[in-house]
C-alpha cells in the first residue's frame, strides 16, 4: 500500500497546470502513425466575432469528448480548429471604426483562441487555419480556376440589392424590413449585374443520389438537403402566344390539371412581357415591374403577402383546348426559377384559386373526387381524382393522366416529360473587399484569362479607404485593378467581385489534412488518408447550404482527380441551442419585448420601465434577449471541468440545453465527490496487488459487477449514440457503488478507482489527469486504454428472490442465480419468510418467476 496527502479539489490550481503539461507532451499534435485506425474529429470552425458564447463551449466540448474518447481506444485522431474569417462584419467594423478588417480580424482570433485554450480542447493548433490568410485564399482561388477550368464557373447577369445614394450593392442582412439600406435609409432597387455562378446544378442528380450513402447524418438533414434540391417530375408545355411566333414555355408537374388552364402568367423581367404587352396596358405594367423590381426574392415569394398581377393585354392559346387565355404578369413567379412562367390552374391550386377570385379570372373544374360530383368549388380541390371536362382524357384518374397527357403533347410536338430541380446555380459574386479575389482578368482581346497558377495568391490591396459607399471596393483601387493581360500583354483589368465566404468554408477540412503544405492545396495521400471526416459536430443551422456546398466541393474535387472519396463528412451531430432563462413583456413587440435579466428582479420579475409583470421563458441566449451567461463566469465560479459536465449532462447533444445554475452547482458537487473518493483512498494507501478473480469475495464480486456494467453502459453510450448525459449517469452510479463498497483495500477497490478516473477523463480531462497523478501514476491519463468489459464479471452469483404470499410482497431471501424452478420453490418453502405463513396452509399454487420471485397462492 502507498498513501498520499489528501488536498482538496482547486480546479484554477489544477486546469492550467495540466493544459501546460499536455502541451510540453505534444498530446494533441495530430500522429502519422498508419499502424492505427485514424478518426478525424471536426467542429464546424467560427467565425472570429471576438468573444466565445455557450454555443461555441457546447459545440466544441462535444467534439472533444469523442476525439479523447477514440484516442484512448487506439485511434490516431486529427482533431483541429481554424476560423472562417473573411465575411462582412470586418468590413462594416473597418468602415464603422477606421480600423483594417485584417487587424480587426486578426485581434478577434487571438482573444477567440485564448479562450478556446482556457477549455482545455485537445486541439492541435500547429494544424490551424484562417481562410483570411493569404496561404489559405491562394488555394481558394486556385480551386476556382479547377472549377473555370472544368465549365463549372461562368458569368450572367443577375439581380442585386442596390442602394442608389451610396451606389453600392447590399447584402440581404443590409437591407431592413421596410426594404430600405441599413446606412443610407434609401429604398433599395434591384438591380442587374453581370455576376459568377458556379453550375452547382451540374451535380444536382448526385447531390441528390449519395444522401442515401449517408446513414450517419440525421435524417431530418437529409431532407432538409433532398427538399432543397427539390427534385421534381413533370412536363414541359408550350403555350402559343396569339399574333406572334413566340411561345411561352412552362413546366408543370400537374398536367394532368392542363385542361383546366384559365391564364398564364409571366415573371415581370421575363423577356417576353415586353413583347406580350399591348399598348393600353404598357404604362401599366412598366410601372408594376419598377415596383416589383424593387422587391427582394423573398419579398415576392413570402406565404404569408398577397399575391400581386396585372394583365398584359396579351393572350395564349392552350395547345390542349385551343382556348385563348390572357397573358398576366405577377410578384410571385421569378424568372429565375423553372422556366420564368406559370400556367394558372385556380380549380387546382391553392394559390391559383385565391388569385383568381381577386382578380376575377375564370375557374374550370377538370379533376373532382368522383363522377358527379359538385364542380362549384369554394376552396381548390388538389387531391388526385376523376378527369372531368378534359376531351379525350375524361374518365381516367388523375395520376395516370399525368402520363398520358404528357405523352400525348410529346406525339403533338408541344410539349414532353422533364426532370428538374428547385436548385439553382450558385451564384458567388460579392462586390465587397473583404473575401477572396476571384482570380480572373479582362482582357478586351482575349476576353476572360485565368490568373496563372504561379500569380497566385492575387492579393488584397492593405492600402484601401472602406467606405461602404460607390461600387466595389477593389474596383476603385486602380492601380490595383489595371494589369496587363497574362496571355497577350494588353492593358487589361482584375476582376473587382470577391467570393462568397461559404466558398472558403466548403473545403477547409480537406486542408486541415495538410495545412502547412506550401507547395500544393493537400498531398494527395494525406487527404485520402484522413478523409472522409469521422464526425463532423455543428449547428442545425447550416444543415443546407455549407453542408451542400462542401458535398458539392468534394465531388468536383473528386472528378478533378484529387481526392478518392464521395462524400465529406461520414457522421454528423447537430446539436441542440443553449437557452437562457429569459424575461419577456407580452404586451411589447418585436426586440423591445425581451428584458436582460440584469435588470429584472427575479422575485418580481417586471419591465423596469412599464412596471407590467414579465413571463419567463427559455430562449437561445443572444445579445438581443439579454439571457446570455459569459463562459468566463462560469469557469472562474466552476472550473471548466463543471463547465464540461453540466454541457453534457444536461440535455442529450442533438436537443436544446436549458441553461440552470442550480444544475451547473449539482456537477460541481459531483465532481469534489469523486475527488473525495479518489483522494480518500488514495491517502489511505493505493493497493498493488494483482486482482485473482477465483477468489473475490461477494462483496468483491459486487464491485466488479459494477465496475464493469459501467465500462459497458458508458462505452456503448458515447461509442454508439453519443449520449453523453447516460454516460455520466453511469459514472454517478460507479461513484456511488466505490463509495458504499466496505472492500476499500481489496485489489478489486483499486480497480474500480482507476476505471473511474479513466473513464472520466474525456468528460473532465484536467480533475481526470490530477486523480490519476495522485493515485502514484506517471505521464497522463489521456494515452491510457479505455477499459473493455468482462461479460463474466456481469454475471451475480447470487440474487434477490422475492417471496411472495397471495400476490403480496412478504420478503426476500438470497439464493444462487444458477437455480431452475423446482430448486427455487424449494428454496422459497424452506425460507423463514414463507414458513411463517404457509406452515399449516393449504398452498393451492406456486408461481415462480426464475430470477426474481416466487409467489405462493394459498386456499
Amino acid at each position: 500500500m502507498e498513501s498520499t496527502q489528501k488536498t482538496s479539489y482547486n480546479p484554477a490550481a489544477i486546469e492550467e497546470k495540466w493544459q501546460q503539461t499536455w502541451l510540453e507532451l505534444g498530446l494533441d499534435k495530430t500522429p502519422q502513425d498508419k499502424n492505427k485506425p485514424k478518426f478525424y474529429a471536426l467542429s464546424m470552425f467560427p467565425y472570429p466575432s471576438g468573444s466565445l458564447h455557450m454555443g461555441h463551449v457546447r459545440n466544441y466540448t462535444i467534439t472533444d469528448v469523442i476525439a479523447r474518447f477514440k484516442k484512448m481506444q487506439g485511434y490516431r485522431v486529427l482533431h483541429p480548429m481554424g476560423w472562417d474569417a473573411f465575411g462582412l462584419p470586418a468590413e462594416n467594423a473597418a468602415i464603422d471604426r477606421g480600423v483594417p478588417p485584417a487587424q480587426w480580424t486578426y485581434k478577434n482570433i487571438d482573444q477567440m483562441k485564448q479562450q478556446l485554450k482556457r477549455l482545455g480542447l485537445s486541439l492541435d493548433w500547429d494544424a490551424e487555419l484562417a481562410t483570411c490568410s493569404p496561404d489559405y485564399y491562394k488555394w481558394t482561388q486556385w480551386i476556382f480556376l479547377q472549377f473555370l477550368e472544368a465549365g463549372l464557373a461562368y458569368q450572367k447577369e443577375a439581380a442585386v440589392n442596390w442602394d442608389p445614394i451610396d451606389q453600392t450593392v447590399l447584402a440581404n442582412e443590409q437591407v431592413d424590413s421596410e426594404g430600405r439600406s441599413w446606412r443610407s435609409g434609401a429604398i433599395v432597387e434591384r438591380k442587374l449585374l453581370r455576376q459568377w455562378f458556379l453550375k452547382i446544378t451540374d451535380y444536382a442528380e448526385e447531390l441528390l443520389n449519395d444522401l442515401d450513402k449517408l446513414p450517419g447524418w440525421p435524417e431530418r438533414v437529409k431532407v432538409m438537403q433532398a427538399n432543397w434540391i427539390g427534385k421534381s417530375t413533370g412536363a414541359y408545355l408550350e403555350f402559343p402566344i396569339v399574333g406572334l411566333d413566340e411561345k411561352i414555355a412552362v413546366y408543370t408537374t400537374r398536367p394532368d390539371t392542363v385542361y383546366g388552364v384559365s391564364y398564364v402568367v409571366l415573371a415581370p423581367e421575363h423577356p417576353l412581357t415586353q413583347i406580350v404587352t399591348t399598348s393600353d396596358q404598357k404604362t401599366a405594367v412598366e410601372a408594376f415591374i419598377k415596383e416589383v423590381t424593387n422587391q427582394t426574392e423573398l419579398e415576392r415569394t413570402a406565404e404569408d403577402k398577397p399575391k400581386r398581377g396585372i394583365p398584359t393585354g396579351g393572350k395564349a392559346i392552350n395547345p390542349f383546348t385551343g382556348e385563348e387565355v390572357p397573358i398576366w404578369i405577377a410578384d410571385y413567379v421569378l424568372y429565375e426559377y423553372g422556366t420564368g412562367a406559370v400556367m394558372g390552374v385556380p380549380a387546382h391550386d391553392v394559390r391559383d384559386f385565391k388569385f383568381a377570385k381577386e382578380q376575377n379570372l375564370g375557374v374550370k373544374v377538370v379533376i373532382v373526387p368522383e363522377i358527379g360530383a359538385d364542380e362549384n368549388l369554394k376552396a381548390a380541390y388538389t387531391e388526385p381524382g376523376i378527369l372531368v371536362n378534359s376531351g379525350e382524357f375524361n374518365g381516367i384518374n388523375s395520376v395516370d393522366a399525368k402520363k398520358a397527357i404528357t405523352e400525348f403533347a410529346e406525339k403533338q410536338g408541344f410539349g414532353k416529360e422533364r426532370v428538374q430541380y428547385r436548385l439553382r446555380d450558385w451564384l458567388i459574386s460579392r462586390q465587397r473587399y473583404w473575401g477572396a479575389p476571384i482570380p480572373v482578368i479582362h482582357c478586351p482581346e482575349c476576353g476572360i484569362v485565368p490568373v496563372p497558377e504561379k500569380d497566385l495568391p492575387v492579393q488584397l490591396p492593405e492600402e484601401i479607404e472602406l467606405s461602404g459607399r460607390g461600387g466595389s471596393p477593389l474596383g476603385q483601387l486602380e492601380s490595383w485593378v489595371n494589369v496587363p493581360c497574362p496571355s497577350c500583354g494588353t492593358p487589361a483589368k482584375r476582376e473587382t467581385d470577391t467570393m462568397d465566404t461559404f466558398i472558403d468554408s466548403s473545403w477547409y477540412f480537406l486542408r486541415f489534412t495538410d495545412a502547412t503544405n506550401a507547395e500544393k492545396i493537400f498531398d494527395g495521400g494525406r487527404v485520402n488518408d484522413w478523409m472522409p471526416v469521422d464526425q463532423y459536430v455543428g449547428g442545425i443551422e447550416h444543415a443546407i447550404l455549407h453542408l451542400l456546398y462542401s458535398r458539392f466541393f468534394t465531388k468536383v474535387l473528386r472528378d478533378r482527380g484529387l481526392l478518392n472519396f464521395d462524400e465529406p463528412f461520414q457522421k454528423l451531430l447537430t446539436q441542440g441551442m443553449v437557452q437562457g432563462l429569459t424575461y419577456m413583456n407580452p404586451k411589447k413587440g418585436g426586440k423591445d419585448k425581451w428584458i436582460p435579466s440584469n435588470l429584472v428582479d427575479a422575485n418580481n420579475p417586471v419591465d423596469p420601465q412599464t412596471g407590467e409583470p414579465l413571463e419567463k421563458v427559455y430562449a437561445t441566449m443572444s445579445k438581443s434577449k439579454g439571457n446570455g451567461v459569459a463562459p468566463e463566469d462560469v469557469i472562474n465560479k466552476y472550473g471548466i471541468d463543471t463547465a464540461r459536465m453540466f454541457i453534457l449532462f444536461k440535455a442529450p447533444p442533438e436537443k436544446d440545453l436549458e441553461w440552470d445554475e442550480a444544475d451547473v452547482e449539482g456537477q460541481f458537487r459531483f465532481l469534489n465527490r469523486v475527488w473525495r473518493l479518489v483522494t480518500d483512498y488514495a491517502a489511505a494507501g493505493v493497493c498493488k496487488q494483482k486482482v485473482e478473480v477465483d477468489k473475490l469475495s461477494k462483496e468483491e464480486k459486487d464491485v466488479r459487477r459494477a465496475i464493469h456494467l459501467a465500462i459497458q453502459a458508458i462505452t456503448e453510450d458515447v461509442q454508439e449514440e453519443y449520449q453523453f448525459n447516460t454516460a455520466i449517469s453511469e459514472l454517478m452510479k460507479l461513484s456511488n457503488a466505490l463509495t458504499d463498497a466496505k472492500c476499500n483495500n481489496s485489489p478489486i477497490y483499486a480497480e474500480g478507482i482507476q476505471t473511474l478516473v479513466i473513464m472520466l477523463a474525456p468528460f473532465a480531462p484536467h480533475i481526470a489527469d490530477e486523480l490519476w497523478h495522485l493515485l502514484g501514476n506517471k505521464g497522463t491519463v489521456h494515452i491510457e486504454n479505455w477499459p473493455s468489459f468482462d461479460p463474466a464479471a456481469l454475471i451475480a452469483d447470487e440474487i434477490t428472490l422475492v417471496i411472495q404470499i397471495m400476490g403480496k410482497t412478504r420478503g426476500s431471501i438470497q439464493v444462487p442465480s444458477q437455480l431452475d424452478k423446482v430448486e427455487l420453490e424449494k428454496y422459497a418453502r424452506e425460507s423463514e419468510v414463507a414458513k411463517r405463513y404457509i406452515e399449516g396452509k393449504d398452498v393451492k399454487k406456486v408461481i415462480v418467476v426464475p430470477g426474481k420471485l416466487v409467489n405462493f397462492v394459498l386456499g
